[in-house]
C-alpha cells in the first residue's frame, strides 16, 4: 500500500491554512485521506507483527490541544501513529509520522520513568560494549546512522562521574533511533517496505534494552517467567 500524493498536498495546504474555516471547507478531503492513512498504518502494524508482537496501535488526532501552548494553530499538519510492544518483557515502541518535509520514523524509549532510566544508566556504567556493537550493526547504521538520540543532561546525572568512558550514553534522558524521509521517499512505491526494514533493524536494540529492563545488574529476572 502506498501513500497518495494527495495526502502530502492536503497536509501542505493545511500547514499554510491552519484555521478552522479552511479545515471545515476541506473536511471531506480530510476524512477520505484519514481513512486511507488509517489503512496504511494498519498495514504497517500487520508487517510489524510478522517479526514482533504489537499490543496496541494509536493513531494521533489531527486536532491540537492549544490550552497551554503558545502556538494556537488548531491542527497538526501531519498524520502520526505509535505501536506498543506486547507484554512485560517486550519493552519499547515504534512511531511513524507523515508530515511534508518532516516525515520520520523512530523506535526506542522516549522518556523512561525514573527507575528505568537509572537501570539503563547503571547498565551502561557497568558495560557499554553490547549497546555500542548494536548501534554499529550494518542495518542499524544504514537506517539510523549508527546513533541514538535523546535529550541529555549537561554534564552527568547525580551519582555518575562526568569522566566515565560511557558518559555520552549515561547523560541521555531518552534512547531513540530516528530515520527521516523526504517527501519523494514517502511517495515511493517501496516506502512501506522501507519502513518495515527500518523497524526490523531495531530488533537487536529492543531485545537488549528489554533484557536490561527486566533483570537486575546481575542478570537475575525481576519477575517470574510468563
Amino acid at each position: 500500500m502506498n501513500i497518495n500524493k494527495n495526502t502530502i498536498q492536503f497536509l501542505s495546504e493545511l500547514k499554510e491554512n491552519n484555521n478552522r474555516e479552511w479545515f471545515h471547507e476541506n473536511k471531506n478531503r480530510y476524512e477520505a485521506i484519514r481513512s486511507d492513512m488509517k489503512l496504511f498504518y494498519q498495514v504497517v502494524m500487520h508487517n510489524l507483527n510478522q517479526h514482533d508482537e504489537i499490543e496496541k496501535f494509536k493513531m494521533f488526532r489531527i486536532y491540537r490541544d492549544v490550552r497551554f501552548s503558545h502556538d494556537k494553530t488548531p491542527y497538526n499538519p501531519h498524520f502520526a501513529g505509535s505501536f506498543s510492544r506486547s507484554g512485560k518483557r517486550l519493552r519499547g515502541g515504534y512511531y511513524l509520522r507523515i508530515r511534508p518535509g518532516e516525515s520520520f520514523l523512530a523506535g526506542g524509549f522516549w522518556a523512561p520513568n525514573k527507575e528505568d532510566l537509572f537501570r539503563i544508566r547503571k547498565e551502561f556504567e557497568l558495560d557499554d560494549q553490547e549497546i555500542r556493537e548494536i548501534v554499529s550493526q550494518k542495518d542499524f547504521k544504514r537506517h539510523f546512522g549508527g546513533e541514538l538520540r535523546g535529550d541529555e543532561v549537561k554534564t552527568a546525572p547525580k551519582g555518575f562521574s562526568r569522566e566515565h568512558a560511557s558518559i555520552d550514553l549515561i547523560r541521555k534522558k531518552g534512547f531513540v533511533a530516528v530515520r527521516e524521509f523526504s517527501d519523494q521517499e514517502v511517495l515511493h512505491e517501496d516506502f512501506i517496505r522501507e519502513v518495515d526494514e527500518a523497524f526490523k533493524a531495531l530488533r537487536s536494540f529492543f531485545d537488549y534494552m528489554s533484557d536490561v529492563l527486566t533483570t537486575d545488574l546481575n542478570g537475575v529476572p525481576l519477575f517470574d517467567e510468563e
